[in-house]
């Protein structure tokens, strides 16, 4: 996992936006490392810290982060007591929420901070539209009361990857509409937040006092707009076996691949526990010796295992299963492709029992950043 990239990525989304900066670090920052990389966006100008659920903004404090975070996904029957004894931001999507977290801080003497999330149009998250000012006037009634604090006002876009979606339009519209009715409720809040990476490179998002940049932050741009972000993970294993074979011998389970000449197999001690995607049998390739050679046979739990032709590979050696591609070796978006998924998924799926390299910089070509 490379540092450099990442502060580079999270430096050219602060300059570049028109507000504030919350680097989203959910599901352990995407599989990076959340506490590792909360220091490094902090340092690089990042002013909030974004996750999904309480306990993901607690192992934050727990580990002495002490920047802003704001959590977004919890159930009404969460430990929010804790959340709010530790100064985390929750937002609220219902009533049900909104209480529970209200009695929790009123049972601790304190005021929540809170940001009321609506639902633009995605039908997940958030509080319909319908209910909106109902919550709006329970939030204003609680706030008097001296239990929450509303700081803040949610939502998010559904089709922000593609550029200049009428759907966008659509949802921008509602949301403003959203905040104007919580205004005229007399209810202030600091910040104002719709666009997430997708919607801050396409332009959809501007014009919102705060940024929610997740997949960005790693050089993953869901809406192919832009040419400045950085990878910032690399897979590399080494080779633990290898042999020469004969023409018309199978590899793998079902024998699917029949090699068609004699040639030499390098067997890699990754497999789909490890996050390799097994829809990608067949389709991918990795760098070895510099060189693309192509994973043969279905990929297995443990392990996959390359044709590296008329090179007789030595246990031992690296290769390269993704990486920027500064050296040739395939990117992340280039194995989302052959495994017909996205580039988020496969950087968060990376197993526990992958070995983790945290590097404060590469240097151009490099790509070393993980091991197996």
């Amino acid at each position: 996992m490379h540092h450099d990239a990442i502060r580079a990525n999270a430096a050219h989304f602060a300059a570049s936006t028109d507000g504030r900066l919350m680097a989203v670090i959910k599901a352990d920052a995407f599989g990076h490392g959340h506490e590792r990389v909360a220091r490094v966006v902090l340092d690089a100008g990042a002013s909030w810290l974004g996750v999904a659920s309480s306990e993901e903004a607690l192992a934050l404090r727990a580990g002495g982060i002490d920047a802003p975070i704001l959590s977004w996904l919890n159930a009404p029957d969460a430990d929010f007591s804790a959340a709010v004894a530790a100064d985390v931001d929750l937002a609220v999507p219902s009533a049900a929420v909104l209480g529970a977290v209200s009695r929790a801080a009123a049972q601790l003497g304190r005021r929540a901070r809170v940001h009321l999330h609506i639902d633009l149009g995605m039908a997940r998250e958030g509080c319909p539209r319908e209910g909106w000012s109902a919550l709006c006037e329970l939030a204003r009634e609680l706030q008097l009361q001296g239990s929450v604090r509303v700081v803040g006002i949610m939502g998010h876009l559904s089709c922000a990857e593609i550029p200049g979606h009428p759907q966008s339009r659509l949802e921008r519209q509602r949301f403003v509409n959203a905040v104007l009715a919580a205004r005229r409720r007399r209810l202030s809040p600091n910040v104002v937040h719709l666009a997430a990476t997708a919607a801050t490179l396409t332009g959809d998002g501007a014009g919102f006092g705060l940024h929610r940049i997740g997949a960005g932050l790693f050089g993953i741009d869901p809406s192919g707009s832009s040419t400045a972000l950085r990878p910032a993970l690399s897979l590399v294993a080494r080779v633990v076996a290898s042999r020469e074979v004969e023409a018309g011998t199978g590899v793998g389970y079902g024998l699917d691949h029949v090699a068609a000449a004699r040639t030499n197999l390098a067997l890699l001690p990754l497999g789909y526990a490890d996050g390799v995607p097994r829809a990608a049998s067949g389709r991918a390739e990795v760098l070895v010796r510099g060189r693309r050679r192509p994973l043969v046979g279905r990929f297995s739990m443990d392990m996959v295992v390359v044709d590296t032709g008329g090179e007789r590979i030595r246990p031992g050696e690296p290769v390269t299963v993704f990486g920027p591609g500064d050296a040739g070796e395939p990117t992340v978006a280039e194995w989302a492709g052959w495994a017909g998924t996205i580039e988020h998924e496969l950087v968060t799926r990376v197993g526990a029992r992958v070995a983790r390299v945290h590097r404060a910089d590469a240097p151009a070509g490099s790509s070393l950043g993980r091991t197996a």
